[in-house]
């Protein structure tokens, strides 16, 4: 092998009895994270945030509002989020875009404009507070502002999937194709559906419609799924592949803890409330056995998040809301989540794993069977928040027949 010199370092056979390589090494930039950095607004990593209003936002020169993207831990790769102000009397520039795009009204009320290229005729839409609505792929679209107050949006993305793919930001953006089946520009498209049906894939509550005038009042079926009382309802939007839900944990109660992978990204739309989550390796009791240091906690309020299960996944999580109306919150996944669309075999027989405990085949930690120190704190919050606790004793029995 030739020897090095200045400036050129040549690669060196190991000798025997050692591997080639520096054995560590750090993980390098994807494609989407060279595309944040080059856009020159405040990039957010962490795992989660009290509220995004306070997040620190800065002039956007693509979009002409200012505006921070958010990287929540675990998510990297996955899907991607951002802020973005509209200000006050303004609107944003028009926009299209090969990345799917959900998007949250954090705060004010405005228009959305959406046509396909090429085409004269608009669709436009009226929006406020907590909507939600999905801008079909690759379709141009504004955003304008009707008060005088700057608005704020959220917005989930399948960004750093195509970024990641395929690395040239004018084909992202400049791309002539038009998808037509996904919106063909129907004066109906974005009005909101409020017919509610299971599922196919898993028997839950769905309302297929492309806006939500305001998701966090809407009403909520019956689920029970995480807590006693819990409600549930999961929007499908039309021809989009972004996966959330919204939920409710009833006051003075909380959800069981359960994990999965990571990707899913919790948002608080009413009332206030916590998450913890730690490694699978702690076990079911991290507390009780002296792992608490390891243990993750993120405090939200209206319009706070949490990343569910960061760092590499495999992570349980819990939720508790300690406000004296019901903790709502909607669940974000991005791109292709969703539990039936995991890598797998097609028809291959799964089971609802978050929502069946852990000796019964799932991911689950029944209240039976929790940390004890989950529920003690949980009742301290509550105490002084002067709420009232509705963890009945029988939810912490054994019950009869259950597995050893």
């Amino acid at each position: 092998m030739p020897h090095d010199s200045e400036g050129v370092v040549h690669w060196h056979e190991p000798k025997a009895g050692e591997n080639a390589g520096f054995g560590k090494f750090e993980r390098a930039k994807s494609n989407y994270d060279r595309f944040m950095e080059s856009e020159g607004i405040p990039i957010y990593r962490a795992i989660g945030v009290r509220r995004v209003q306070d997040l620190p936002i800065a002039p956007w020169k693509r979009l002409g509002g200012r505006g921070s993207y958010i990287q929540l831990y675990g998510t990297e790769g996955l899907w991607g989020m951002y802020i973005v102000e509209v200000p006050g009397g303004g609107a944003l520039e028009i926009e299209k875009h090969l990345y799917e795009k959900t998007v949250l009204v954090v705060e004010g009320r405005g228009t959305t404009e959406v046509w396909q290229d090429g085409s004269p005729a608009k669709n436009v839409f009226e929006w406020q507070q907590y909507s939600m609505f999905s801008i079909p792929l690759n379709a141009k679209h504004r955003f304008v502002n009707a008060s005088s107050s700057p608005a704020l949006l959220l917005c989930g993305t399948s960004a750093p999937n195509i970024f990641n793919l395929v690395n040239n930001a004018k084909f992202v953006f400049d791309c002539p194709f038009v998808f037509n089946e996904r919106f063909a520009g129907t004066e109906e498209f974005f009005k909101q559906r409020d017919d509610v049906a299971p599922d196919k894939l898993r028997g839950l509550a769905m309302m297929k419609t492309n806006f939500m005038t305001d998701i966090a009042n809407c009403d909520m079926p019956l689920d029970n799924r995480r807590s006693p009382g819990y409600r549930r309802l999961e929007p499908e939007f039309s021809g989009s592949d972004f996966y959330l839900w919204i939920g409710q944990h009833e006051t003075g109660r909380y959800s069981k803890a359960h994990k999965h992978d990571s990707c899913a990204v919790l948002i608080c739309l009413k009332g206030k409330g916590y998450s913890y989550t730690w490694p699978d390796r702690l076990g079911t009791m991290p507390w009780n056995n002296g792992l608490e240091s390891e243990v993750m906690r993120q405090d939200y309020e209206p319009v706070g998040m949490v990343s569910a299960a960061p760092m590499s996944g495999d992570w349980f999580h819990q939720h508790f809301g300690v406000s004296k109306e019901a903790l709502r919150l909607t669940a974000w996944f991005g791109v292709n989540n969703h539990p039936a669309r995991r890598p797998g075999r097609p028809g291959e027989k799964l089971i609802d794993f978050g929502a069946i405990d852990l000796k019964r085949g799932g991911t689950a930690i029944p209240y039976h069977e929790e940390d004890p120190y989950i529920r003690r704190e949980f009742e301290t919050v509550l105490k002084s928040e002067g709420v009232p606790s509705r963890t009945d004793n029988k939810l912490y029995e054994t019950p009869e027949g259950y597995p050893e």
